[in-house]
């Protein structure tokens, strides 16, 4: 029996496991509407408008944003770790978080230094996706540059870590001069949201989100050769280079279209893939990828969920759910296992 075989009825568990999420987070908000009426607003077929309005315009697409910002980031994740042969190696340590952090923050801190009037004219939502996209691609595009004359993979993830540190001081420069309304906007920002997307918007992350995953669903091959060792590798003629930045951009397009659109969501993309790993108990990419999928949207709309504090009008921040929910169930998988799967 092959292996793909083997592990049918875990995918058509999780599979089931993530429908039941995705329905409970539907019906769950700080309004209560009845599961029948629910259906019927899916359905399109409700007698309430407003409830209808709800589920359709405001709750279905938070939920749809779950499971592209948890499957998204659990993948770019697991190409992270396995391309550095790094555990704490996330979908960020390239910088591309920190470019699109850097490009947020001269729009929404750049007042204090450029001037009040043109900060407050280009502060909106689209202009912050559209900043957030291009520091996220101007650092992939330094990150290109350095992959194809660097031979040593660490290298880059050193350079990665760098680029971040540099962003990181830029933005430091910036808050020390913006007042305290433009520091408090930016840090929701960096809160993370999944509510605040329209079906427009969502249909363009959709797109982009789907190249990401195209190009992780090429990397496979590349990945599970990459485990054996960069030099075995080449003795079995994979080309190193060209795989690495395969790898390098699927990820760079998922980390930096979730950062622009959902901001930076802590946890997710570094503990999804050890989790599916410690359950799956396979090295092998084939079975990873869906996997850390599934997994990786499970866990988003379940943090999701709980952040929106059912029947309350408070929304706890994204990241401190995925943090708090997700770091102890890591820390308990890694003392009971007491073995890294790499």
């Amino acid at each position: 029996m092959s292996e793909t075989n083997t592990y049918k009825i875990p995918f058509v568990i999780l599979t089931l496991i993530l429908l039941c999420c995705f329905f409970a987070n539907i019906s769950l908000g700080s309004v209560s509407i009845p599961q029948k009426e629910i259906f019927n607003s899916l359905l399109n077929v409700s007698n309430n408008q407003s409830w209808q309005y709800i589920i359709q315009n405001y709750r279905l697409p938070k939920a749809f944003t779950a499971i592209l910002v948890g499957s998204g980031l659990g993948i770019s994740g697991l190409l992270m770790q396995t391309l550095f042969r790094n555990p704490l190696a996330g979908p960020f340590v390239l910088g591309i978080t920190s470019g699109a952090s850097l490009g947020v923050a001269l729009v929404i801190l750049g007042a204090g230094v450029f001037g009040g009037i043109l900060s407050a004219l280009l502060i909106s939502k689209w202009t912050i996706v559209i900043a957030a996209s291009l520091g996220s691609f101007l650092v992939l595009l330094a990150v290109l540059i350095v992959s194809s004359r660097v031979r040593d993979t660490m290298a880059i993830l050193i350079i990665g870590l760098m680029f971040g540190s540099i962003t990181a001081a830029v933005v430091s420069v910036l808050s020390y001069f913006s007042s305290a309304e433009q520091l408090q906007q930016y840090i929701f920002w960096g809160f993370g949201s999944l509510g605040n997307l329209s079906w427009r918007e969502l249909g363009i992350f959709f797109i982009i989100y789907c190249f990401g995953i195209l190009l992780s669903v090429f990397s496979i091959k590349g990945l599970n050769t990459l485990l054996l060792g960069e030099n075995y590798a080449k003795s079995l003629g994979l080309n190193i280079k060209k795989s690495r930045l395969l790898i390098i951009l699927a990820t760079s397009l998922l980390a930096g279209t979730i950062t622009a659109f959902a901001g930076p969501i802590a946890f997710i993309g570094l503990a999804i893939p050890h989790v599916t790993r410690q359950i799956f108990n396979t090295s092998n990419h084939k079975i990873l990828v869906p996997a850390v999928f599934l997994f990786g949207a499970i866990v988003m709309l379940i943090c999701d969920s709980i952040a929106q504090l059912p029947t309350s009008d408070y929304t706890l921040p994204i990241n401190a759910i995925t943090s708090l929910i997700g770091a102890p169930v890591v820390i308990w998988l890694l003392v009971r296992k007491r073995k890294m799967i790499f």
